[in-house]
């Protein structure tokens, strides 16, 4: 099995991890399974969130974390429903959102979905198995009506990448927003994956125009979350991306203004993978 060494020590937040390391830490890892309605859930456990719709119709998911997590998924998919596994949605292309493609078309026959550019991307990578590209692509979206659900898989403009896909369960009022949502913490834009600061900020303002305050929210990392969280974040956003802006303007160098940082206030949003320092240099370069 390929695992993507980068994508796996940004979550594990160190670089002086070993593959052996990022293999216990695979082990030692559980998936976690959340109800959210009669036939949504969520699993979490390393990578991004993966949303489920299970029912009588089968079983589609929303992304599938990293390839060595495959059989847990999958077993945690069963303890929620014996039903045929049919579908893969792909929010985007990262590793950590697709390692498991390989396994579910292989081993459960599952057809996988995403935007044009998850599967170009995906190909382009020689370590990526044939096995493991989607073979449905959209450009702009795609809608599946099954287990008494519609799901709507609508494209954005770039953002976290050139590759983003937000789904929409209509009846259950969830949205998984992928990477587009990184709960109470700084996110990753993929500036060389096609992702933009600006392109980000709009896709969640968008995003949170569609929402009331009922809405449950799979993010693509952290805890099921609610409109509310969304606009922290948002806040967030527009403050940090803001004052980089304007310290960038006045001449301002990215090693000076990372010394200065960003203030006690946005000292809790720094995390493993993206800490304050990864942070402003994606606003400095990123617009």
């Amino acid at each position: 099995m390929q695992i993507k060494l980068l994508a796996v020590l940004g979550v594990l937040g160190s670089l002086s991890f070993s593959v052996v390391q990022a293999q216990d830490a695979f082990e030692n890892t559980k998936i976690s399974s959340q109800r959210l309605n009669e036939s949504v859930y969520m699993l979490t456990g390393m990578g991004g969130n993966i949303g489920v719709s299970a029912g009588e119709d089968g079983i589609l998911i929303i992304d599938d974390q990293y390839a060595p997590l495959a059989d847990k998924i999958a077993v945690a998919i069963g303890d929620i429903s014996k039903a045929k596994m049919k579908y893969v949605v792909n929010t985007h292309y990262h590793g950590d959102h697709t390692g498991s493609n390989a396994y579910f078309s292989e081993v459960q026959n599952t057809t996988i979905f995403a935007h044009e550019n998850v599967r170009s991307r995906l190909q382009a990578d020689k370590e990526v198995k044939a096995s493991a590209l989607p073979v449905v692509t959209f450009a702009d979206g795609i809608t599946f009506h099954f287990n008494g659900e519609t799901i709507k898989v609508s494209h954005m403009p770039a953002g976290h990448t050139d590759s983003d896909s937000v789904i929409w369960f209509e009846k259950a009022n969830v949205l998984h927003a992928g990477d587009l949502f990184f709960e109470g913490r700084f996110p990753y834009i993929d500036l060389d994956g096609g992702g933009t600061v600006a392109g980000y900020i709009k896709n969640v303002q968008s995003l949170i125009a569609m929402l009331n305050d009922d809405t449950q929210i799979i993010p693509g990392h952290g805890k099921l979350a609610s409109k509310a969280d969304y606009q922290m974040v948002l806040n967030m956003l527009v403050e940090t991306a803001e004052y980089v802006k304007t310290k960038k303007a006045q001449g301002v160098s990215l090693g000076d203004l990372t010394k200065a940082g960003l203030g006690d206030k946005w000292k809790s949003w720094s995390w493993q993978f993206i800490n304050e320092e990864k942070w402003i240099s994606t606003l400095y370069k990123g617009q």
